[in-house]
């Protein structure tokens, strides 16, 4: 055995024999151990099922008891860590809290039965070792060339989603062939699946309305273009142009994603609706007519374009600066032309970050649900659809998970073309020569088609957020143009006591629980994210695209089917974590991750495998390659891991609406309830001020991970020699 895995084996005894073994919440939502270890519940007989979990640890520790050698010992541990999670899992899924689960054991052995809890820290920590001992053995056998580290990321990994992805998918999907009473009907799937209002394609042949999948699906296709291309100009600009307001079209290009739901119909609403502000200037001066096409496809593709736009630039910006200068400076000295040069060298090598642009802007407009609920009118989509079938008067479950399905299809087609379109093509131009060229200036046409799309749509974002900021400070938006700070102050006021600062303010609690689970939850994202990227790009092992497929499965649900799903796969045994922070943390960082995934595919694809056999070859272990060598090249898709997922965190509602308690209300469900209150200058008060905290947040960041250097030259040394010779 190796000294890993004795010290994986030590960790296993402390959770059964030293940890408390159940998890209990005390009435104020913290999560508080309050009971005794595995071992003595075990021996004692009040958890007396518990006592089969001696036998893994016992197999565990054989290969210490006599010689035996490299795979020898990793059967051993193999079969040590398999039979620990598999009688962790039977255990937990048996008993629960009336008893036994299944009909079958309570007829075999009497009911109710024994009752237990949710599991705490030492089943935790028994499950994580007997995981571990499990990676170490396979790597004793020669898997992934017997590397651990890469053996147990894949295994830890795999179990991260499993637990926090597949099973609460699983739950509510399960619901789809039962009927609302629970019983097994496939015969309502089908029915529910080929309804008209699904598939319908009466707007072809006549005034009404396509069905739902086809709305959904032209809607994403549109809008996964749209950002891609919006994305591409800004990341253009921003990497290959002398722009003079580089930084603030870059603050402007990432604004939408730190909006908090809701803000940017509001906004659009305030200008283009019936009585804003737009409308009435163009019917006053121009004798326009007022109407509602805000209501509608527009007002949706033109709110989700605001929205996710940022998405393809924080994805496409990394991938324009790991091209390697020298190729297009190769292309130029063969005396190809600018234009030629862009077309056939640059453009191709960005292939793997459109690619990635587009399906996430695709997955991100099929599972939105905030900017369809509010400017949707009569264009309905699936996310609606769901939403309604769970929240609404005519509760149906069972509907919302054939929609669900209906969304994975689409998702999982729009993959395959993904990889299609990129074929088996290299994409590499980050190798392990240093780089002294200079990326070209873009062609003019291209650079005038970059300030054509990219300057009107940043003008067009600022009006937004002009609106925004100015609707905080008047008493009422639309009606009442008064200076006052009475929306800020109620919300965010500190008085002075005898005591000291008293946050008195009605949102400074949501504000608090809102901060410290996404800076808990980002750094946790980033890191499962990139490392799920590595293992992508770099390893070769059986399942791989069903596991990266799996990454992508809880992106393309919408957040309303992630949060019921939540609540029913973690409100019960063996996993009872509803109602605490772990819960919001979880599901954010596994709603979140692909992100970090996409982002950092497409970077590492640039990236030459010899650097990392390089530092294998000086014998570096796999662990001490990624710290020294990639995590330096991946800093463009570090920074889009970290501010996505913080700021996601910070403005996520239609998931942790169902997941919040009272310890842990988070700003967007504050300021969903202001909205529907109608204190919409609160609801705006709020926004503003989260906008202004995530945008420190996002400096930070940047300022934390740096830049990649990859040339040796600078534009402004060039200017430099340039003026000197």
């Amino acid at each position: 055995m190796t000294r890993a895995s004795i010290i994986w084996l030590v960790l296993g005894w402390t959770g059964f024999a030293v940890l408390p073994w159940y998890m209990v919440a005390d009435l104020s939502g913290y999560p508080t151990a309050a009971a005794a270890p595995g071992l003595v519940l075990a021996l004692s007989g009040r958890a007396w099922w518990l006592l089969p979990l001696l036998l893994p640890l016992a197999v565990a520790a054989w290969p210490l008891a006599g010689r035996h050698g490299r795979e020898e010992g990793g059967w051993w541990l193999v079969a040590a860590g398999a039979l620990g999670l598999a009688l962790l899992a039977i255990q937990g899924f048996a008993v629960g809290l009336e008893g036994w689960n299944a009909a079958w054991l309570r007829e075999l052995l009497g009911a109710p039965g024994p009752q237990q809890r949710g599991m705490g820290f030492g089943a935790a920590l028994l499950a994580l070792a007997s995981l571990m001992t499990l990676c170490h053995g396979l790597a004793a056998r020669g898997w992934c060339r017997g590397d651990a580290f890469v053996v147990s990321a894949i295994g830890l990994i795999v179990a991260l989603i499993t637990v926090f992805v597949f099973l609460p998918v699983l739950t509510i999907l399960v619901s789809a062939f039962q009927d609302n009473a629970g019983r097994f009907a496939p015969g309502e799937f089908f029915a529910k699946f080929i309804d008209r209002s699904v598939w319908g394609l009466d707007c072809l042949t006549s005034d009404l309305r396509c069905g739902v999948a086809w709305n959904t699906l032209f809607l994403a296709v549109v809008v996964g273009v749209g950002t891609t291309v919006l994305g591409l100009a800004f990341a253009l600009i921003a990497t290959r142009t002398a722009f003079r307001f580089k930084g603030l079209l870059r603050v402007l290009s990432v604004l939408p994603i730190i909006t908090p739901p809701f803000v940017i119909g509001l906004a659009l609403i305030l200008m283009f609706g019936r009585s804003g502000s737009v409308t009435a200037l163009l019917a006053d001066w121009f004798g326009v007519p007022r109407s509602r096409w805000i209501y509608g496809f527009w007002g949706i593709f033109i709110s989700q374009l605001l929205a996710f736009t940022p998405i393809a630039f924080l994805v496409l910006i990394g991938v324009v600066q790991g091209i390697s200068p020298s190729l297009e400076e190769a292309a130029q000295t063969l005396r190809a032309r600018a234009w030629t040069t862009f077309r056939t060298v640059s453009l191709p090598l960005m292939r793997p970050g459109l690619a990635n642009a587009f399906l996430l802007g695709f997955v991100e407009s099929m599972a939105d649900f905030g900017n369809p609920l509010i400017l949707g009118g009569n264009y309905e989509v699936l996310a609606t659809k769901i939403f309604f079938a769970v929240v609404g008067a005519a509760h149906d479950q069972s509907r919302a998970a054939v929609l669900s399905i209906v969304l994975l299809a689409f998702t999982l087609g729009a993959f395959w073309v993904q990889h299609a379109w990129l074929g088996k093509r290299v994409y590499t131009t980050v190798t392990g020569k240093g780089d002294a060229g200079l990326p070209p200036p873009l062609p003019r046409g291209v650079a005038v088609a970059c300030y054509a799309t990219a300057v009107p749509w940043a003008i067009f974002t600022f009006i937004v957020y002009a609106i925004v900021l100015v609707g905080g400070f008047v008493r009422s938006m639309g009606r009442d143009y008064t200076p006052t700070l009475e929306h800020f102050l109620t919300g965010f006021r500190i008085e002075t006591t005898e005591r000291g600062l008293f946050f008195s303010g009605s949102a400074w609690d949501s504000f608090f629980a809102t901060l410290k689970v996404a800076a808990t939850a980002a750094p946790l994202t980033a890191a499962i994210g990139l490392l799920t990227a590595y293992l992508l790009t770099r390893q070769r092992f059986a399942g791989q695209r069903a596991f990266e497929f799996g990454t992508l499965l809880s992106f393309a649900i919408p957040g309303t089917v992630v949060g019921v799903s939540y609540i029913l796969a973690f409100n019960v045994p063996p996993i009872e974590i509803t109602g605490t922070g772990f819960i919001l943390v979880m599901c954010f960082v596994f709603r979140n991750m692909p992100v970090g995934v996409r982002s950092g595919i497409a970077t590492m694809s640039q990236i030459d495998k010899s650097l990392d056999e390089a530092s294998l070859t000086l014998g570096a272990r796999s662990f001490t390659t990624v710290r020294r060598v990639v995590l330096p090249l991946l800093r463009p898709a570090i920074v889009a891991s970290l501010v996505y997922s913080f700021v996601r965190a910070m403005t996520a509602v239609s998931a942790v609406i169902f997941l919040v308690s009272a310890e842990y209300n988070m700003a967007t469900t504050y300021i969903v309830g202001r909205v529907e209150a109608g204190e919409f200058g609160l609801a705006i008060a709020y926004s503003s001020v989260l906008i202004g905290v995530m945008l420190v947040a996002i400096l930070m960041i940047q300022v934390v991970v740096g830049e990649r250097r990859l040339g040796r030259r600078t534009a402004g040394a060039l200017a430099v020699q340039g003026a000197a010779a």
